[in-house]
């Protein structure tokens, strides 16, 4: 899950304009793209056009291929499954580069917040974050949260993601306009928001409010991001100002409880962050989960027709979507601690790393035909088989909850309109409608009739 330009590879620096169509002209890319031969940017049109593509050449010539970064720094890009989970779990790759022995260079993040223009004193709640950070900081913040994603709290929060999914399915012909509907506007989105916004504790008022802080985020404008996070910042302290003085049943109450009554585990900074991060991330990439599996399941009629004829395989599907089309396809960068052999490759303390999640979920080596979408592919009760929610100590903290929303809201849709069709040609709506952005795999908008006489 990401949250922030520091967070995500899914910054673009503010000098560059994100391509937005296949065969984007060079003048439209950063002037460092192509400066360094046998070295690919990550802003490389090839990359960010087709990425399935462009990635998949990347893992054809080796598990490491030295690339370069958002800001033409060089990055190792893992791209084969195994190494990319065997890495992953590898206490020797850290989050923070400032805890590397003797490193003298500017934190990589500090100079994304610079370019996003987002004032210095509001780097503290962007830098270190549950995301980012590493044991014994990261153990620690998890363990505070752990207990809101249990698989018993999962579960039960089920019937209430049932009836918001029911409420906004029920309001999706209210919004069509000349029968067409966007369903990311108008359900994709609401639905985890409203989730993640009940879990923590946000009230219904707030939730709009977080809906444009998200939009802010992810437009990767610098004076949109560099307004937005101080007012995220300060509408975080305000709510928490009221909330301590009527503790509830949610998410924040807890964290504050942790930070009056538990001896110091938890910084007025470190909380203020945790619902920042939380928020943000809980429902950022379970909307576009949402937007790209529903795309793929319209554009595939032969396995919409065996999740509507057998429900149960639900599960299955999402894990199989989150492979084939997740929205996230690649990490933020981890450094390697000391020098490091990884998969014939030497790696020197200090170097950064990105992994290919996209590369790594279409892998031949660990999939029988990786580019077909095959509900079926994971056996039931089997241990997850895709890399699309991270792996080792950093494996998404909410994966439970967005494989539970995409249950519903895959098996909700398709049962209360099961004529739902694309308004559009899939061509012209990939060309119209996908945003093109490194490290990520998102739609503005997917227009769709619920029934054929719209």
């Amino acid at each position: 899950m990401t949250t922030s330009p520091t967070e995500s590879t899914t910054a673009t620096p503010p000098d560059s304009t994100t391509a937005s169509a296949p065969g984007t002209p060079p003048d439209a890319l950063p002037s460092y793209v192509g400066l360094h031969p046998g070295e690919p940017n990550v802003m490389e049109p090839e990359l960010l056009n087709d990425p399935y593509a462009g990635y998949g050449k990347l893992r054809e010539q080796g598990a490491l291929v030295r690339g370069r970064f958002l800001d033409d720094s060089p990055v190792w890009l893992v791209t084969r499954f195994d190494v990319v989970r065997e890495v992953m779990r590898d206490p020797r790759f850290i989050n923070n580069p400032s805890r590397l022995p003797g490193r003298t260079e500017k934190d990589p993040r500090a100079q994304l917040i610079e370019l996003f223009g987002i004032p210095d004193h509001m780097a503290r709640y962007l830098v270190d974050t549950i995301l980012t950070s590493d044991p014994p900081d990261h153990t620690r913040l998890r363990r505070l949260v752990s207990r809101a994603f249990t698989a018993r709290r999962i579960q039960d929060l089920r019937p209430r993601v049932e009836a918001i999914t029911d409420e906004l399915l029920d309001r999706l012909p209210a919004h069509a306009q000349d029968g067409v509907v966007d369903l990311v506007e108008h359900f994709a989105y609401p639905l985890p928001i409203t989730v993640i916004c009940e879990l923590v504790g946000i009230d219904e008022e707030d939730r709009p409010l977080w809906r444009q802080f998200g939009a802010d985020l992810t437009s990767l404008e610098p004076k949109r991001i560099g307004a937005t996070v101080p007012a995220m910042v300060e509408h975080i302290h305000k709510v928490i100002g009221e909330r301590q003085s009527a503790l509830r049943d949610d998410l924040l109450s807890a964290l504050i409880r942790a930070r009056d009554d538990d001896g110091g585990r938890l910084s007025e900074t470190e909380m203020v962050t945790m619902v920042l991060t939380l928020v943000l991330a809980g429902h950022e990439t379970t909307a576009h989960l949402i937007s790209n599996g529903t795309l793929a399941l319209l554009t595939h009629p032969d396995q919409r027709r065996l999740l509507t004829e057998d429900p149960g395989l639900l599960p299955r599907a999402v894990h199989e979507l989150m492979r084939w089309c997740g929205p996230i396809q690649a990490t933020q960068l981890r450094y390697a601690s000391e020098d490091v052999e990884v998969a014939g490759t030497q790696v020197h303390k200090g170097d950064a790393l990105m992994f290919s999640l996209v590369a790594a979920n279409h892998d031949p080596r660990h999939y029988t035909e990786p580019e077909k979408l095959d509900l079926t592919r994971q056996p039931a009760g089997r241990a997850e088989d895709h890399v699309g929610f991270g792996h080792g100590m950093h494996y998404c903290l909410g994966a439970s909850l967005a494989r539970q929303e995409g249950e519903v809201a895959f098996g909700k849709l398709l049962a209360r309109y099961p004529e739902v069709a694309l308004a559009l040609p899939h061509e012209q709506l990939e060309e119209q409608e996908r945003i093109r952005q490194p490290g990520s795999w998102r739609l503005r908008r997917l227009p769709l009739r619920l029934r054929p006489e719209d």
